[in-house]
């Protein structure tokens, strides 16, 4: 079987002795053991084994009629409307499992992937492209259940529109040499979630105007020169019950570092083109497939917030408030619009140029720049009808202490215990209020970019001739 068990997931991710740099020092330990990575790769690795349980196999796995070999199947790549449903499934089951937490859990790079590779003929005939070394990276990616994280970003050095930047020693990554082996990239990228805790990482250039800034290719995380710079981790702790989320979902951005590190021509995709790195992301089917993935995600997070929202009006007896009614009533409406266009554009989905079935890409558009909006609300919703609950928190220890009797007592709610309410509680502080907290709600809003750029996005590409035709026809 070419799929991976979680086992196999943290002993090889281990073995790759990735540099990770963590505060001042470089980890040395197995990452897998490391404070900072232990909960969120002990969590990935039980959606790993979750593709061997026979109660989950079909949903997580497909077997690939060329080969006879089973494979993750948001790897995927759908030519039928079942077949995406198919893969609608497949993501929905791992984000349901994750409550929508993971932002970079496999099938998201996995569905990445999939999408390039099959947009990879938008390569064909085009100056230092290479369509065929897409489309294999995608098979060995495939056959070996490998899990990737990518970085797309360039440092914030200078925002401006037109910047060029003219040191000699790069900032942001850039080709410095080529030779027989391959090109040698220097400087550095932003926000590679999860790096160093993945096999593999997919760099695309983030376009612009200079030649040796338009490239893609994928290294290995353990590829010589290359250096993984921590932020600091919001994981609280070790104890899933004091910090249910961050203990469990943690995942940790990094700075990624390129000390003249070597990319073989056989892992280049395209470089030297500046037009092409400007245009591939766009063409190729990565938005519809990419935004697909990640509406569903959301939806699974939605729907946990909804639970949370009414497991806390329940436990302070707060429901006959008209005002605390219309806070959850909204989360509601935002997760049935959300439902909605998905549903809308998995039922409109048809056949790209290249073949695959592609869900429609306007209802998801709408979709992302809806959420990227309205779901920073729902921290505040939760702040206001937690109040001075989500500060009297104590740690569950405290409950084996000799006042644990009377914090029983005293911190009770209107169906719980007092211990079981703080469960309840720190949950929710979890959720919105601890650094973790903070950063889902940062990391959401900004996930595909600004939105304003995005929404501008959106305006540029709607066609408005049906539009202009009804006011033609009147005024005529």
């Amino acid at each position: 079987m070419s799929v991976r068990t979680g086992e196999a997931y943290l002993t090889d991710i281990d073995a790759l002795g990735n540099k990770v740099l963590n505060g001042k020092s470089i980890i040395k330990k197995p990452l897998s053991k490391h404070s900072a990575f232990r909960g969120i790769m002990r969590t990935q690795a039980k959606l790993y084994d979750m593709q061997h349980e026979a109660a989950y196999m079909d949903t997580l796995t497909y077997i690939d009629a060329n080969s006879g070999d089973r494979h993750g199947l948001s790897f995927l790549r759908p030519e039928s409307k079942e077949e995406l449903l198919k893969r609608s499934n497949m993501i929905r089951c791992w984000a349901e499992t994750t409550h929508g937490m993971i932002g970079r859990s496999p099938d998201y790079m996995n569905t990445a992937l999939m999408a390039f590779a099959s947009s990879a003929s938008l390569l064909e005939g085009e100056d230092n492209c290479f369509p065929d070394h897409l489309r294999s990276y995608y098979d060995y990616v495939k056959k070996h259940d490998l899990t990737m994280t990518h970085t797309f970003i360039d440092p914030q050095v200078n925002r401006g529109d037109f910047y060029i930047e003219q040191k000699e020693d790069p900032i942001a990554a850039k080709i410095v040499e080529r030779n027989a082996k391959g090109i040698l990239i220097q400087g550095a990228k932003l926000l590679a979630t999860q790096g160093g805790i993945t096999d593999e990482l997919l760099v695309m250039s983030s376009g612009g105007f200079e030649q040796d800034r338009g490239y893609a290719f994928a290294i290995p995380s353990n590829a010589e020169g290359l250096t993984f710079v921590a932020r600091e981790s919001f994981a609280g702790g070790k104890s899933e019950t004091d910090y249910p989320l961050s203990a469990r979902y943690e995942e940790l951005d990094t700075i990624v570092l390129f000390d003249k590190v070597l990319i073989p021509w056989e892992r280049i995709f395209y470089y030297d083109n500046v037009a092409v790195a400007n245009s591939f992301k766009n063409q190729s089917s990565f938005a519809a497939f990419g935004l697909h993935q990640v509406l569903i995600r959301r939806i699974a997070k939605l729907e946990f917030t909804i639970g949370l929202v009414q497991s806390l009006i329940e436990e302070i007896n707060i429901a006959e408030y008209q005002h605390v009614r219309e806070k959850a009533a909204k989360l509601i409406l935002l997760t049935e619009v959300m439902q909605s266009l998905l549903q809308q554009a998995e039922a409109q989905a048809a056949p790209d140029r290249w073949g695959a079935f592609c869900p429609d890409l306007k209802p998801l558009q709408v979709a992302s720049n809806i959420f990227a909006r309205k779901y920073p609300e729902a921290a505040p919703v939760i702040h206001q009808l937690g109040a001075s609950g989500l500060m009297s928190i104590p740690s569950i220890q405290a409950f084996k202490s000799e006042q644990g009797k009377s914090l029983n007592h005293y911190l009770q709610g209107a169906t719980r215990e007092g211990k079981d309410r703080v469960k309840l509680f720190r949950l929710a502080w979890d959720f919105v209020m601890s650094s973790f907290g903070t950063r889902e709600t940062l990391y959401e809003h900004f996930f595909f970019g600004d939105p304003v750029r995005l929404i501008g996005q959106f305006y540029g590409s709607v066609d408005f001739k049906p539009y202009k035709e009804k006011i033609e026809d009147l005024l005529s």
